[in-house]
């Protein structure tokens, strides 16, 4: 039975409307029916909440969608979401927590008597809406979502209000005590990140606080500066958890947790799958390959499997496919036709927890004993806290990113596997410790590397390492480590190596020398989770930027120490030529074919250039062997004369810019500027940021945070970026991916304009158009191979390309004979006719034989548009 709030009419009557009725406004939409936004600021118990309510056209009630923002945002942050949430027939409530966004009030980390307090009275404001569906007075039929910050408050929610029907939280914490104090150890600079975002820009708090209660601000102070977590700080952060009303979570839940996450592991979403199943609550898991620290958040998809949820459990459509119980995004390879990881999904009916299916890996080594250093310093490196870009998701392409000093660790190692193994949860080990400390005690970071066939090259999974706090050691102490919960595979030939240190950058250690002893008293034992079933095609995955690709490059070349191959002596003749590509050739890993092949091309300083081509002409691959990301297998490229060799210095004078380049959302836009800079290295006066910002044209939205950044906008940061230090070639992937029409025409003047001072731009497109207003020349590439190159006005305006107007439509078999005729180069149906490229014929031999045919012309003319050149180019193949 469930429980209904009485009264619930005077409750309502106490969310004073602070804005009058509100402004109603049509929301453009591409898509039917349009979506109707009224803005609101409610008043609860003397708070302002700044909120937006989405309805789309149509008669009758409707259920009702919560959606929350992550810490540090605001509603505006969710607000795509809900408005497609609109569109599929739901009545949606977005809006600004306390002390975020225009909301007022103090920040209590989804305190009972403040946020979760404000989630009940907007689910009393529905209860009034007339087109909001009721399953009794008072008790509308509703859902919540939203990540992070926002995920939680839909588990509390849940937990706190019996009239919450559905919920589905993403990359959220259970408990946030064992969130930032596993195992009794300090998580600072996660819980530095975390309470930085809290502050107000220019509030000018002498005290430190913020916008965070007195209570909360206490507790931050007085962990940070001791370096270890005590009982109230646990107590206070326990009970603003989901994990404090656990046992009242009843409701279909779809938990939606990351693998690229050191501050919400997926040991967070295991704790609520199995009290929610044994609460008896419909339960699906799906582990995605992003999280908070950075890679693919899979937003497209995981939208789609929340709106699915709240159909079959708000609309109560028995129809519709919620999807697996289980499912897991896994890491199929990168795509050398365009640089791209790829994903699959594995999946089972049923969620299999962190220990399934184990198997036991013996590992070799003496008992090992090392230091903890004076002050904790220099700390081993894994994951990164805040670093967006996906910089774990890199260790599923085996690319290692973690550092740890020598005689500040033990590891051991196991054989190498005969056969591959696919780690699903949870590794676990038995060792014993013992400690020198004083009081015996000892903070340690156990981690298990993927270590190649050399012996040297190691990988640590999504960057994940699990601390553990021994008390009283100085006898000796036995334990049972749990490692951090990973997806990944060891290939054949590959070794397991448990490696346990005193020091780690995301975490508090203790700042007094001691030394460790470490040994090993049993083997690795590894869950298989034997269930899942991968699926054999691929999805899109995280694309990382170019620049930060090639930083991970150059960290993997330091660590492993490997020599550079002496690049060839300069050109003296090239000195002054941006590019010249000359023979290049590539081929598919492990195969005969090839992605690109015998391509040359030369580009001059002042040129915008488009390169063009299908998909797999082997575009982004040029671009990357043009970066030094990849080595060709034959040809050279040659920029301003000097061979391009990883590394080599004339890279310090390209800039480039992919898709998905990130950024730290609670930094500015200046802010991240500056730290990337700093990042390469080199003296702050070569940066000239203040040239490269004028050109990008970002105004006074440079010294707001990122998270408030509209998709223009972080796509012109991004481009700031790669100008930085006024590169005299920059390189351009997809620009205009994500953007509407006036900020494609923005970043084409951005083009333009850093053309115009003597640089060159390469530009890679899809958008002809775009490219034939933005670009002087042009390379044109099919099947990796190049088709032509030169001007847009020479290519556009070729007189070897004809248009040939119909009377009516014609059938594939003769648009075939068409191309087949001789002196005849390619023949390809277009709007209009028919675009058909000479090949030694001209035009009075065509017509005549296009009358043998019976083909109905009615004209025939030269055509100068450039997407009807390219499609003749290229044979009539995709842009």
């Amino acid at each position: 039975m469930r429980l209904r709030l009485p009264r619930w009419a005077a409750v309502t009557a106490a969310l004073a409307v602070l804005a009058g009725a509100g402004s109603w406004t049509a929301v453009a939409s591409d898509d039917p029916p349009p979506v109707h936004r009224a803005d609101r600021a409610l008043s609860v118990d003397g708070v302002r909440l700044d909120t937006s309510y989405f309805t789309g056209d149509g008669e009758g009630r409707r259920p009702a969608v919560l959606l929350g923002h992550g810490f540090g945002g605001s509603k505006d942050d969710v607000r795509a979401q809900a408005e497609q949430l609109a569109r599929d027939g739901y009545a949606v409530l977005t809006w600004s927590a306390r002390g975020f966004g225009a909301s007022t009030g103090e920040i209590g980390l989804n305190d009972p008597d403040r946020e979760v307090r404000d989630v009940r009275k907007l689910i009393d404001w529905l209860a009034a809406r007339p087109e909001v569906l009721l399953d009794a007075p008072g008790d509308p039929r509703v859902g919540v979502t939203g990540a992070s910050y926002g995920g939680a408050i839909s588990l509390l929610a849940a937990g706190h209000d019996t009239r919450v029907d559905a919920i589905a939280p993403q990359i959220t914490y259970w408990n946030l005590a064992d969130a930032l104090f596993p195992e009794g150890v300090f998580k600072k600079l996660w819980a530095g990140i975390f309470f930085s975002a809290g502050e107000r820009p220019g509030a000018g708090n002498a005290d430190g606080c913020g916008r965070f209660t007195p209570e909360v601000c206490a507790l931050y102070q007085r962990v940070a500066v001791s370096g270890k977590p005590d009982a109230a700080a646990r107590a206070l952060l326990e009970a603003r958890s989901p994990s404090a009303v656990g046992s009242r979570i009843k409701v279909p839940a779809l938990l939606v947790q990351g693998q690229s996450d050191s501050l919400f592991t997926l040991a967070q979403s295991d704790a609520m799958a199995r009290t929610l199943t044994a609460n008896g609550a419909p339960v699906a898991v799906d582990w995605i390959a992003g999280g908070h620290d950075g890679g693919d958040r899979e937003t497209e998809r995981v939208e789609r499997r929340i709106g699915d949820w709240f159909d079959r459990w708000l609309k109560r459509d028995t129809s519709v496919d919620t999807g697996p119980a289980f499912r897991v995004s896994r890491t199929g390879g990168v795509d050398s036709t365009d640089g791209r990881a790829t994903l699959r999904a594995a999946t089972a009916d049923r969620y299999p927890g962190l220990a399934d299916g184990p198997t036991t890996v013996p590992l070799a080594g003496p008992p090992q004993t090392f230091a903890n250093p004076a002050g904790a310093a220099p700390p081993a490196v894994s994951a990164v806290p805040g670093l967006g870009g996906g910089l774990s998701g890199l260790s599923s392409l085996g690319v290692g990113l973690s550092l740890d000093f020598p005689g500040q660790y033990a590891r051991f190692d196991a054989k190498p596997q005969t056969t591959a193994v696919r780690i699903t949860g949870t590794p676990t080990v038995r060792v014993k410790v013992t400690s020198t400390a004083g009081d015996g005690s000892a903070v340690l970071f156990a981690k298990v590397y993927d270590v190649g066939p050399d012996g040297r090259q190691q990988v640590l999974p999504a960057q994940l390492v699990a601390p553990f706090r021994v008390d009283d050691a100085r006898a000796g102490r036995d334990l049972t480590l749990t490692l951090p919960a990973i997806d990944h595979e060891v290939e054949a030939g590959h070794r397991l190596r448990l490696v346990v240190a005193a020091t780690d950058l995301g975490y508090a250690s203790p700042t007094v020398p001691a030394g460790y002893t470490v040994a090993v008293e049993g083997p690795l034992t590894v869950p298989t989770a034997p269930g899942l079933a991968t699926q054999a095609a691929g999805l899109p995955w995280w694309v990382w930027g170019l620049p930060l690709l090639g930083l991970a490059a150059a960290a993997v070349l330091l660590l492993t120490a490997r020599r550079r191959i002496a690049a060839p002596a300069p050109d003296p003749a090239l000195v002054a030529v941006p590019l010249q590509i000359s023979g290049l050739s590539k081929k598919y890993k492990g195969g005969d074919r090839y992605s690109v092949r015998d391509l040359s091309f030369r580009v001059e300083q002042g040129q915008v250039l488009g390169l063009l081509g299908p998909n797999g002409a082997g575009k982004t691959t040029t671009l990357r062997m043009l970066m030094g990301l990849i080595t060709p297998d034959e040809g050279e490229i040659r920029v301003f004369g000097q061979a391009i060799r990883p590394g080599a210095p004339v890279l310090s004078r390209v800039g480039a810019f992919v898709e998905g380049a990130g950024f730290l959302p609670h930094l500015s836009g200046r802010e991240n500027l500056d730290l990337y800079w700093k990042a390469t290295g080199r003296p702050a006066e070569d940066a000239h940021v203040d040239e490269a910002l004028r050109i990008a044209n970002l105004g006074g939205a440079l010294e707001r945070a990122v998270r408030t950044y509209s998709q223009g906008m972080r796509q012109r940061l991004a481009l700031a970026q790669a100008m930085l230090g006024l590169p005299d070639l920059l390189i351009l992937d997809e620009p205009t991916n994500g953007l509407d029409p006036p900020q494609i025409r923005e970043m084409r003047e951005v083009m333009i304009r850093y053309a115009a001072g003597g640089r060159t731009v390469i530009v890679s497109s899809h958008l002809l158009a775009e490219v034939e207003q933005s670009c002087t020349h042009l390379v044109v590439m099919d099947r990796g191979q190049l088709v032509q190159a030169g001007p847009v006005a020479e290519i556009t305006g070729s007189g070897d390309t004809l248009l040939v107007t119909l009377a009516g439509e014609i059938d594939d078999a003769l648009v075939e004979k068409t191309a087949a005729l001789p002196g005849v180069g390619s023949a390809a149906r277009v709007d209009g006719g028919l675009l058909v490229r000479l090949d030694g014929a001209d035009a009075t031999a065509l017509i005549g034989e296009l009358v043998r045919l019976d083909v109905p012309l009615t004209g025939v003319g030269p055509h100068r548009r450039l997407e009807d050149a390219f499609l003749t180019l290229i044979g009539g193949g995709p842009a």
